[in-house]
């Protein structure tokens, strides 16, 4: 997990230098294509059968929504500091979380339920609705949020069934077909420094995606996050060195309160792995750790 984040700190530090010379969409395509192209073994592998899609329903779903995502988060990168779209980003494991808990069953305690609105009240003071007008950047990361949690959710969901390798490599391949019409539709004229920009975006999300899917693997979702935060810290501070970006307090404040709703939603996670007990022990006692 730390090391997707730092891929992810380089995507955003990369597809900021790419800017609003080219439309979202366009952008995220060539992205994608490059990505896919990176990836071409493991479709010659999956048209030998030598590996199988399980579970490709899920994987088209999935795909679609990472896909939709993506032209948001490349609209709002390129017209508000990396620190925001950071902050704002964090909503994402809020949602994350509450999603997990309907859709794959992991619980959600009263105490948790009290963390999330926390993070919402985070969210609210990046934002400040009703002292400033939301920006169209603001609006788009925002409407992230919801699309990549259910990505995630689906990625946890896809690593009881397909290896990683298929998992990155497929969401790669259904996101530049996604991204084909509105490309086409908003196509402009690339620079080869565009083109290298996109390139080695494409490696870093990559390389990103693969250490994500493999984090997922191993341990709940909740639990992940906190592990994330220093992308807040990198994202500030290259805005400030590299974009000149100012340092919002309020951006600070608000992520501050998210990072702390997460580490506490995370540390139930840990409390509840810890007091898990070995089947062939008394079951009265599991429920006492569940109720925790």
């Amino acid at each position: 997990m730390a090391a997707s984040g730092l891929c992810f700190v380089g995507v955003a530090v990369l597809v900021r230098w790419v800017g609003t010379s080219l439309s979202a969409p366009q952008a995220a395509f060539i992205r994608y294509l490059f990505g896919t192209l990176m990836l071409a073994p493991v479709f010659i592998h999956l048209a030998r059968g030598e590996v199988q899609v399980n579970a490709f329903r899920i994987i088209v779903v999935r795909g679609v929504l990472h896909a939709l995502a993506v032209i948001l988060w490349f609209f709002a990168m390129a017209r508000i500091p990396m620190a925001e779209v950071t902050a704002i980003g964090y909503l994402t494991p809020i949602v994350v979380t509450v999603a997990a808990a309907v859709f794959l069953g992991e619980r959600l305690q009263a105490r948790r339920l009290v963390a999330v609105g926390i993070g919402f009240i985070g969210v609210l003071v990046i934002l400040r609705p009703g002292f400033q007008t939301l920006s169209s950047g603001q609006l788009a990361q925002l409407a992230t949020t919801p699309l990549f949690a259910a990505s995630f959710v689906l990625t946890k969901k896809l690593t009881k069934t397909d290896s990683n390798t298929v998992i990155v490599a497929v969401l790669s391949l259904i996101c530049t077909l996604t991204l084909l019409v509105p490309a086409v539709f908003n196509w402009s004229p690339v620079t080869l420094r565009e083109y290298g920009l996109l390139f080695m975006t494409a490696g870093f999300a990559t390389v990103g995606h693969f250490t994500l899917t493999a984090a997922f693997r191993c341990a709940p979702i909740a639990a992940l996050q906190p592990v994330t935060y220093l992308q807040l810290v990198w994202a500030t501070l290259l805005g400030v060195m590299l974009f000149g970006d100012a340092i919002d307090v309020y951006v600070v404040l608000g992520g501050a309160i998210l990072v702390l709703s997460t580490t506490y939603i995370a540390h139930r996670e840990s409390v509840l792995a810890s007091n898990r007990l070995p089947l062939n022990k008394n079951p009265n006692e599991h429920k006492k750790a569940d109720a925790q």
